[in-house]
């Protein structure tokens, strides 16, 4: 009655093909790291939710017609109440009775003097609830593609868009050849789909996703530029781009998708210099990007970060969205990586001891 289940789930960051994602077709590479999301879930004579890193102890919630009420107001609990209702629809209309139960979420994806590295918290925290339930009741282990679509359409819901990269590399785990489903596109599907399971359990049109794995003699690197950003601002000001100057972000598209293409060649190939290649393309499309829309995307901070790990034989680029937070950097030894996180701590951006995770969300019973 009382065995607990625990789920860790790896946070993301993004390597390759930012804002192209957000069309149709386009591909970015997504990285799952070992800083993680904990979900520990166990049968109960009543239910309750603890979020640890809000304080937010032993939450009572109730489940009415498919839907969770967690009994708070703390607006913070958004994306746990979204998360457990998707996965309580998709449980019920399986036929599965959902006894109380008590779930517990912790989160080591920020500092712990509450920086935010860009880590993507809020997708992991949705997909570590939603493995969680499914693991609790379902008679069989629970595939990814089924926790991944429940999860993404739980984020998207909540938050109206996203390309759902960070959800899949949660779920997945590895480096991952992505391209969305489009948020627009499944929040239709979702408004005229009789029912979740239904949803999930059908082709996702331009959605596709493929593990790859670094190879051995590329390292990796993470620089904090000590500045985070806000995502949807830069989105926004993107977006006006395409809106007012069709053809610089057409020109922008075509670019992206010539480096990642580049990218993921030198990962398949094991190509060391492909694979640089293919950063610097990225990197210089995202740069005319910023200053075609006006914007900060590759900031002073992030641009020393990029030129250090070039001069070192390695190449650099802003992570995600740019205006501040994570640079990631390939470089072809150990020894120039060791180098590059010395001349980057000289010039103020702070070494990440982040790895690669490769199992994405994982099961360990207690």
């Amino acid at each position: 009655m009382n065995k607990s289940i625990s789920i860790k789930t790896p946070g993301k960051l993004m390597i390759a093909g930012e804002y192209a994602v957000l069309h149709p077709s386009q591909h970015l590479a997504v990285l799952a790291v070992d800083r993680f999301v904990y979900a520990t879930i166990r049968k109960s004579t009543e239910n309750g939710l603890t979020l640890s890193d809000f304080q937010l102890e032993n939450m009572k919630f109730t489940i009415e017609n498919k839907k969770v009420s967690i009994h708070t107001d703390n607006p913070r609990v958004s994306f746990v109440q979204k998360a457990m209702t998707l996965a309580s629809t998709y449980l019920l209309e399986k036929g599965i009775t959902i006894s109380p139960f008590q779930l517990m979420i912790r989160s080591e994806l920020d500092d712990k003097s509450g920086i935010k590295y860009g880590l993507g918290s809020s997708a992991a925290v949705v997909t570590s609830v939603i493995t969680a339930m499914l693991k609790l009741f379902l008679p069989d282990e629970p595939s990814k593609d089924i926790i991944f679509k429940l999860a993404a359409l739980s984020h998207v819901i909540t938050q109206k868009n996203g390309s759902g990269a960070d959800v899949a590399a949660s779920t997945y785990g590895g480096i991952l050849n992505y391209s969305s489903f489009q948020a627009e596109w499944l929040l239709e599907e979702y408004n005229k789909t009789p029912s979740v399971s239904s949803l999930v359990e059908k082709d996702w049109t331009y959605f596709s996703v493929e593990p790859l794995e670094i190879p051995d003699h590329i390292y990796f690197c993470v620089g904090w530029t000590g500045k985070a950003a806000s995502t949807a601002e830069l989105v926004d000001k993107v977006l006006q781009l395409k809106e007012e100057r069709p053809n610089l972000f057409e020109e922008f598209l075509l670019n992206s998708k010539v480096a990642v293409g580049t990218f993921f060649a030198g990962l398949r190939k094991s190509d060391a210099s492909l694979l640089f290649k293919g950063v610097k393309e990225n990197r210089k499309a995202l740069a005319k990007l910023g200053r075609d829309a006006n914007v900060p995307i590759e900031t002073p901070m992030l641009a020393k970060l990029c030129d250090l790990a070039e001069e070192l034989g390695g190449a650099g680029k802003p992570s995600g969205a740019g205006g501040g937070d994570c640079g990631i950097a390939f470089m072809p030894s150990k020894e120039k990586a060791e180098q590059l996180l010395k001349v980057w701590e000289q010039n103020g951006i702070k070494p990440l001891t982040i790895r690669p995770n490769y199992s994405g969300a994982s099961l360990e019973y207690k």
